[in-house]
């Protein structure tokens, strides 16, 4: 996953009329973001109390893909972003990572 990758999908997943479905996946993809920062900063004891939470954060965000991406295709909209994404946790992760950049960027 390379920062590109991630502006194309996000700009694909703009495009749904689903805004609940989608501002649940922006804000999971936070959430697991600031999780997964907090655990590479964190102690090696730390790291083993919140690593439940960690995981998680991480199957729910990719929970949030899923659902969106169904009720888009569900829809008739274009749910190929989901596809593009692919199912490797660690790139599910990493685009979580991306989001929160991009909304961090987008932002200012």
């Amino acid at each position: 996953m390379h920062l590109d990758s991630a502006k194309d999908l996000y700009q694909s997943i703009k495009q749904t009329r689903w805004t609940s479905l989608k501002d649940d996946l922006v804000r999971s993809a936070v959430r697991y973001a600031r999780l997964r920062t907090d655990w590479a900063l964190a102690t090696p004891d730390q790291r083993l109390e919140m690593d439940r939470e960690r995981s998680r954060a991480h199957t729910a965000f990719i929970d949030c893909c899923n659902i969106l991406s169904r009720n888009m295709g569900k829809a008739g909209e274009d749910n190929s972003w989901r596809m593009k994404l692919g199912d490797d946790r660690k790139d599910l992760g990493d685009f979580a990572c991306y989001l929160h950049c991009l909304l961090g960027i987008l932002s200012r």
